[in-house]
């Protein structure tokens, strides 16, 4: 019969340090983890006094470090309840060990509707990226912004049924039950001939840091250039955009927010008007800068994937929130702790 060993967590957990426990990089980083902790417990509801007897809640910023481990892999509310519960790094990061407790996946769906009803994941994005202006790693020296796909499980609906949700109807015959199920806010739409069923992710990316410093979701059938003025402000000295922000109106809207703002956007050529040499020469230098953002997307997309499991754009609004602020924390922790420093 197998005995248990008293040692062999602390063990295993040495080891998993040895060979690279990349949450510990998160853990190691001088994150002020107490401003996230009193948002959560200022804005959501206590529980502490609900009923008698039984089980104290679960504390807030463990459930908030949960949805940063459901970021940061891609995983579904069951899925993350079975990780934690099988996975030794997962418990080190939320400061769990074998006998504590964990919470079950209906906790974890309660807790992220209570901080989306009371928009605390947004409150902790602004907080956290006011800190890294603070701390200087947040410059404003140059802004990047884009847009990136946010896929959400695809709807097998008819091209009727289609077409009245287009045009802000819902179909009579879909049952409160199964509305439930529908999604009436994500749309289709193609890239490179592929074919996307989603949203978007609407970034400005701050080109010191690589850190997202704003945001906004739309439909995956919104233009790019249709939520450039909502991303840029008075903090912002120079702009890089490619071609789908061209736009003299945009470009008015933008100097009516901030007449300062240099916007760097590549050039488009037209039929019968191509580019001339010296500005594909533009556009060239003008990419250098704006292949930066491209590295965000990537790492999001290595990082837990651009795909959420959510019904309507309230809730992939929240979720891509927390991608972000999940985003934004690994690399904050890269920054800090694994980047070498240059002399």
């Amino acid at each position: 019969m197998m005995q248990f060993n008293f040692l062999a967590e602390t063990k295993r957990l040495e080891r998993l340090s040895e060979i690279g426990d990349k949450l510990e990089v998160v853990t190691n980083a001088p994150i002020d983890w107490n401003k996230f902790k009193k948002i959560l417990e200022d804005e959501l509801p206590d529980r502490t006094q609900e009923g008698k007897g039984g089980r104290p809640p679960y504390d807030k910023l463990l459930m908030f470090k949960i949805c940063l481990l459901q970021s940061w892999y891609g995983l579904s509310d069951e899925q993350t309840e079975f990780q934690i519960n099988d996975r030794l790094s997962f418990q080190r990061f939320l400061g769990l060990d074998l006998s504590s407790k964990v919470p079950d996946r209906n906790t974890i769906w309660t807790f992220k509707e209570e901080m989306g009803n009371k928009f605390v994941d947004l409150q902790i994005f602004d907080i956290f990226v006011n800190e890294l202006e603070k701390l200087g790693i947040i410059t404003h020296k140059g802004s990047i912004i884009d847009a990136t796909f946010v896929e959400v499980p695809r709807q097998r609906n008819t091209r009727e049924e289609n077409e009245k949700i287009k045009g802000g109807e819902i179909p009579e015959d879909w049952e409160e039950n199964k509305l439930s199920h529908k999604d009436c806010d994500a749309r289709w739409t193609k890239k490179n001939g592929q074919t996307i069923y989603g949203y978007k992710d609407h970034i400005n990316v701050d080109n010191d840091s690589k850190i997202i410093t704003k945001f906004e979701v739309t439909s995956a059938s919104v233009h790019d250039s249709q939520e450039m003025v909502e991303l840029i402000d008075e903090k912002d000295n120079e702009v890089w955009l490619d071609s789908a922000y061209v736009g003299k109106e945009l470009e008015e809207e933008v100097k009516e927010k901030n007449p300062e703002v240099v916007l760097q956007i590549n050039e488009k050529g037209h039929k019968n008007h191509p580019l001339t040499e010296e500005q594909k020469a533009s556009n060239r230098e003008k990419s250098r800068t704006r292949v930066r953002v491209e590295h965000v997307n990537g790492q999001m997309t290595i990082c837990g994937g651009l795909f959420i499991r959510t019904i309507g754009i309230w809730r992939a609004e929240r979720m891509i929130c927390l991608k972000n602020i999940a985003y934004n924390i690994s690399r904050y922790a890269y920054l800090v702790v694994k980047k070498p420093k240059i002399a």
